[in-house]
């Protein structure tokens, strides 16, 4: 199965050649295999699929503790950010009265 898809530069180009290159004959215009796309894309499939496996995925505990630290981590980040923005305040609000 075979569909003939043409591109607009090939039409352009044979509707009106430019001065001194010659233009491409319609005989040889750009194919589309469909077989081919639906390997393509079937090749593609199965690469994911064997490249999943090779993935080591973690257990739900070690997923529940790593989200623990990283709340706590990010808890812990944003008091220090408040704590500094809070100082930075203070000694502006001082230089400025």
């Amino acid at each position: 199965m075979f569909v003939i898809l043409t591109g607009v530069a090939q039409l352009v180009e044979h509707w009106s050649p430019k001065p001194g290159v010659g233009s491409s004959s319609l005989s040889t215009r750009a194919t589309f295999k469909f077989e081919y796309f639906m390997r393509k894309i079937k090749n593609f499939i199965d690469d994911v699929r064997k490249e999943m496996a090779k993935v080591s995925w973690p257990t739900q505990q070690e997923l529940i503790d790593n989200t623990i630290i990283v709340i706590v981590f990010t808890i812990i980040v944003s008091v220090f950010i408040f704590g500094v923005d809070q100082v930075y305040s203070t000694i502006l609000e001082a230089i400025y009265r």
